[in-house]
């Protein structure tokens, strides 16, 4: 099975009060460049969705196996970034797992597994989940693809999950890994105590 790997890097951040969230450091790497490392480690289709492509996060992908998808109207919110990758995606993808990038504790394996899950549950949507909360990545097969065209707004896929409902699938990833979520500078003190 080929799944590709979205990661919608297009926002703007702005309740970073300035910063920029997926260039916060990580062991000293900026977050987007791990999380698409951790991509890459699991497909060989990831594609990250930016502004346009000499934006400075560009930089923080540099010599990786991967494509940039630029987002022309990404001030409309997370749809404009899932309907540009949809568009961009090859024929011949099973299915395309979308990855937030501001979600550190998503590690490779919790990719992997999402993707094992869905290679023997091929109509389902995938969707990881922590303390039995649906949340993040969510794996589309193929067939949902389509319906990206149709998203609007700031609510990402939600509302395909919502007509889809019957066919979610939830898989545990450890601790809060689904959950968190660093979009603010409080969470990212949060997180960084917490470690």
């Amino acid at each position: 099975m080929k799944v590709a790997i979205i990661i919608p890097a297009a926002g703007a951040s702005r309740r970073m009060r300035g910063a920029d969230k997926l260039l916060q450091d990580v062991d000293g790497k900026p977050l987007l460049r791990i999380m698409a490392e951790r991509a890459c480690a699991v497909s060989d289709a990831v594609f990250v969705t930016l502004p346009n492509l000499d934006h400075p996060r560009a930089n923080a992908l540099d010599d990786l196996s991967l494509r940039i998808i630029p987002v022309p109207d990404a001030a409309e919110g997370m749809a404009a970034s899932l309907r540009a990758a949809a568009t961009a995606l090859p024929d011949g993808i099973d299915g395309a797992l979308i990855l937030p990038a501001d979600m550190p504790d998503i590690g490779s394996s919790d990719l992997d597994s999402i993707i094992k899950y869905y290679e023997n549950n091929p109509h389902a949507i995938i969707q990881g989940s922590s303390l039995d909360k649906p949340g993040h990545p969510v794996l589309f097969p193929a067939d949902c693809l389509s319906l990206f065209k149709t998203l609007s707004g700031d609510r990402g896929a939600r509302p395909i999950l919502q007509q889809m409902r019957d066919r979610i699938r939830l898989v545990p990833l450890p601790g809060r890994a689904a959950l968190t979520d660093l979009d603010t500078p409080e969470a990212w003190t949060k997180w960084r105590a917490s470690r």
